[in-house]
């Protein structure tokens, strides 16, 4: 295929996505709730262990994390940047959009590889700047006795930007998950049984079972990336946690554009 005819099609598909999700409605309504919460979540949740540090165990004094409890908003926010994910395909198989787009551009792989590369490349860009601002704002009320860290810090710059970084995977997976089924509310269904059900459900297997299990589900394993102590009896590390979530991802994504190929629109 010609050079320029290549780049020319890559241009226009690349236009073509960028204007539907800008256009997406729910676009805006779902990154600001992932602004709000992650930023409320830090001023709450610091301020509240700042207050009541004097009254804590001396065990959880010893593990407390300084970097991963100015986040903790993350943990509500993957469910707002997961669901946009879904939204962001979901909505064009349903309302019948998505065939207009496949005529327009046959190759069906380039189609939802744009996709998927404005989405991240938005929602990353957006979620570290929010991480690095909660993190701002709760090593801000972690005074006094309470420890904290400041940017500079050996590991600090890691996990912050890890925390853009892990939203970026969690709304991918919900956006070929969503190529997957086609339908919000199943596709949402999946979503937030691999983030909330099966966690739950491994913590009632037995003894160490249920912990090995639960190690290796996409949302732990990846949320090790925006902590910063690492020192768990079953702990994978930052990027070790980051790659597996990063292989769940790539998994749904082979298996999501092999079906796009396949089937009818």
């Amino acid at each position: 295929m010609n050079t320029g005819l290549l780049r020319a099609r890559f241009q226009a598909s690349a236009h073509s996505e960028w204007i539907k999700f800008r256009s997406l409605r729910s676009g805006p309504a779902a990154l600001l709730a992932t602004a709000a919460v992650v930023l409320l979540g830090a001023w709450l949740v610091s301020s509240g262990y700042r207050d009541g540090w004097a009254r804590m165990a001396p065990g959880d004094k010893a593990s407390f994390d300084p970097v991963y409890t100015g986040l903790r908003g993350i943990e509500l926010a993957q469910l707002f940047v997961g669901a946009l994910g879904v939204m962001t395909v979901t909505g064009e198989y349903t309302s019948g959009l998505i065939r207009g787009t496949f005529i327009a551009t046959p190759q069906r792989v380039l189609v939802l590889a744009m996709k998927a590369v404005i989405f991240a490349s938005v929602v990353w860009a957006w979620c570290t700047a929010v991480s690095f601002t909660a993190f701002l704002i709760s090593q801000g009320f972690l005074t006094g006795p309470v420890p904290h860290v400041v940017l500079g810090d050996r590991g600090v710059p890691t996990a912050v930007a890890g925390g853009g970084l892990y939203l970026a995977l969690v709304g991918l997976l919900g956006l070929f998950i969503g190529v997957l089924v086609r339908r919000t509310p199943a596709a949402l269904a999946v979503l937030f049984g691999i983030l909330l059900v099966a966690p739950v459900a491994a913590g009632m297997l037995p003894g160490r079972i249920g912990a090995r299990v639960a190690e290796v589900l996409p949302g732990a394993a990846g949320e090790e990336i925006w902590k910063f102590r690492h020192d768990g009896q079953y702990d994978m590390g930052p990027w070790a946690g980051l790659g597996l979530l990063a292989a769940y991802v790539a998994v749904t994504a082979a298996a999501a554009l092999i079906l796009a190929r396949k089937r009818d629109a």
